[in-house]
């Protein structure tokens, strides 16, 4: 099973709020998924990541691969970038 780790959007019309969630590549963006990671939130200002580092990091050991928009919000909240030794 081919993982990618990505956005899953939950709130209503215009009120939209993601969790980083990981997911078959073969699976609609809002349906089935393997689990939660984390969640991202747009409408705050500044806007609120939250992602749990050690899962991201265990999961990207496991070969998931991040989307372009979460591998940005990963390097912002300092889950991508230099290892620690």
């Amino acid at each position: 099973m081919a993982t990618r780790i990505r956005l899953r959007r939950v709130g209503r019309k215009g009120q939209s709020y993601f969790r980083i969630v990981i997911a078959d590549q073969r699976s609609p963006r809002d349906g089935r998924f393997v689990t939660t990671i984390g969640h991202y939130n747009p409408r705050t200002n500044p806007a609120v990541i939250k992602v749990d580092a050690e899962q991201a990091r265990a999961w990207l050991d496991k070969g998931a691969l991040p989307t372009d928009t979460v591998r940005s919000l990963f390097k912002k909240a300092g889950v991508l970038g230099k290892r620690p030794a």
